[in-house]
């Protein structure tokens, strides 16, 4: 059987909004990832505007949900270079892999050249591998801030 769908769960990790204009990081729904084996950040872009912005990503992870650090790049499936993207990235996807151990992940979008143009994307967290299946549809699980 080819069901993928029931051994998958999304949850927002950037909740879909108007542009992004003040050139704030933009911080991710905390994720729990127990019950779960993989995690993937997806990120979607739409229109960027500004003529040279950049954006870069920086997935973190926690024991306990309160305390972030960096997730080491040998804990990652992808680079965080590869899922930022630039001016030029209109309607594209990254992606960006979990390997490591602990149970919390979160992700920021920060605009790395301090400009001002308008930031269009949203992201999901994609969880696989459950330790119960099928997943629930639609997913019953919320990311929290």
């Amino acid at each position: 059987m080819r069901d993928l769908a029931s051994s998958l769960d999304f949850l927002q990790a950037f909740p879909p909004k108007a542009a992004v204009t003040d050139g704030t990081a933009q911080v991710s729904n905390i994720v729990d990832l127990q019950g779960y084996d993989s995690a993937v950040l997806a990120l979607t872009t739409g229109t960027l505007t500004d003529d040279d912005a950049t954006w870069t990503v920086l997935l973190e992870e926690s024991d306990d949900g309160s305390n972030f650090t960096a997730v080491a790049d040998a804990n990652l499936i992808g680079t965080e270079a590869l899922a930022g993207f630039g001016f030029g990235d209109d309607n594209e996807c990254r992606k960006l892999g979990y390997d490591g151990s602990k149970r919390y992940l979160r992700a920021t979008v920060d605009d790395g050249t301090a400009n001002t143009g308008d930031l269009f994307f949203a992201g999901l967290w994609i969880l696989g591998h459950p330790s119960r299946q099928p997943t629930a549809n639609p997913p019953a699980l919320v990311a929290f801030s």
